[in-house]
């Protein structure tokens, strides 16, 4: 490793330390908590599987009982086990994307710069410290792109049916996947004969693995626990209407509809639009599987029933691997990195008023959302507009 990106790994880990020593005393002395919930929900959840229970006995306790497992150090041996180690998956993220730069042609310095757009980011700093999960799938994911890069296509096999095991939205690669696998249809050959040309041995080994994979953890957590592991890993989220103020453009909708007898079938129509621009994203950038699965990440987030800071973590670890090929000027990418923490801090506003002041500001939330949700769809035509492969890219320099 270079002298210059292990001086990096090692002062981002001592910031994450020092945020985790804060915590300590921020969580025993000040009123406001450092330690995020849904920590102390994994914890109790973990508590309960120690103890032979159902992790699913601790109520919002809504992942795989695997997270459970994983956790059960921070009960039988300290607290602090869970948070060291999403530090751990958060310094590995980078790693792994330094490696993915350096396979996809980048140069050492410039994975460098992008890996440190990682590792001092404030976003993932904060959310690996107080404790919440998001870097564990960061590292998955990237693992799985990693070895599809590398051509080891049965370990990434394995990799994506854990993914979307521990947490659902990896699903949404299957199709860039699956389109990546396949066999490039040929305008000489009969609609037959391309369709089984779809089917390439290769899609279909990686098909078996991931779907045994996830499958067969599905089924031993269904055996051990019951409809309760289906209902709050899976349907829970499929039928959710959180009506909780968030920056989805939906949320509102469902807030105002929460007690009609069809919100439930509305909240599945809110799919709609996700499905529509995955399936076209899909077919518009195949070529490039990181990118592609950039874009879907950022679509579905953006277009989410639920949306929270958290979530954006979900396509921020697929950025670093966007920014060697994009042609932005460095003035342009500042100025939509600051339109995008505009459009945070404007709906932030009310949110604030509503959150802790009481008043009732749920409607500017939600034009807020929309607002957000515009300046989103905009940077991401920048980004595709200004985005060029490396096919493109090796012709301009030829």
């Amino acid at each position: 490793m270079d002298a210059r990106l292990c001086v990096m790994f090692i002062a981002a880990l001592l910031i994450r330390l020092v945020l985790l020593c804060f915590g300590v005393y921020q969580d025993q002395n000040l009123q406001l908590k450092y330690t995020d919930v849904d920590y102390h929900v994994f914890t109790d959840a973990s508590r309960f599987i120690t103890q032979g229970q159902s992790p699913y006995n601790r109520s919002t306790f809504r992942y795989t009982p695997a997270l459970a497992l994983i956790l059960t150090p921070n009960v039988l041996l300290s607290a602090h086990f869970g948070k060291l180690l999403f530090v751990a998956c958060d310094l590995l993220s980078a790693l792994l994307l330094f490696r993915l730069l350096v396979l996809r042609g980048a140069s050492r310095s410039s994975a460098c710069v992008c890996c440190g757009l990682w590792l001092f980011n404030p976003l993932p700093i904060g959310v690996s410290t107080r404790g919440n999960a998001e870097s564990l799938l960061a590292v998955l994911v990237l693992s799985t792109l990693l070895c599809l890069e590398s051509r080891r296509r049965t370990s990434a096999a394995l990799l994506f049916g854990l993914s979307v095991h521990m947490k659902i939205y990896p699903f949404t690669y299957a199709l860039p996947i699956a389109l990546s696998l396949a066999g490039t249809p040929s305008r000489g050959r009969g609609p037959v004969r391309n369709l089984l040309r779809c089917f390439s041995k290769d899609l279909l080994r990686f098909a078996a693995v991931s779907g045994s994979v996830f499958f067969g953890l599905n089924a031993v957590f269904y055996y051990a626990y019951g409809w309760d592991f289906l209902q709050e890993s899976y349907l829970y989220h499929l039928t959710r209407r959180d009506i909780r103020h968030n920056f989805s453009p939906y949320f509102y909708m469902l807030y105002v509809t929460a007690e009609r007898h069809w919100s439930g079938a509305l909240a599945l129509v809110c799919f709609l639009p996700q499905l529509l621009l995955l399936s076209l994203s899909s077919l518009a950038f195949r070529s490039d599987l990181p990118f592609c699965c950039f874009i879907h990440t950022a679509v579905f987030v953006s277009f989410n029933k639920v949306c929270t800071s958290q979530y954006f973590l979900w396509y921020l670890c697929l950025l670093p691997l966007v920014l060697p090929r994009l042609t932005l000027s460095l003035r342009r990418g500042l100025g939509l990195l600051l339109l995008w923490f505009v459009g945070q801090a404007l709906w932030l506003s009310p949110a604030y008023y509503l959150e802790f002041e009481g008043r009732n500001s749920f409607a500017l939330v939600w034009i807020a959302g929309l607002l957000f949700l515009l300046i989103n769809s905009f940077i991401l035509g920048q980004i595709i507009s200004h985005y060029r492969p490396a096919e493109a890219q090796q012709k301009k320099t030829d």
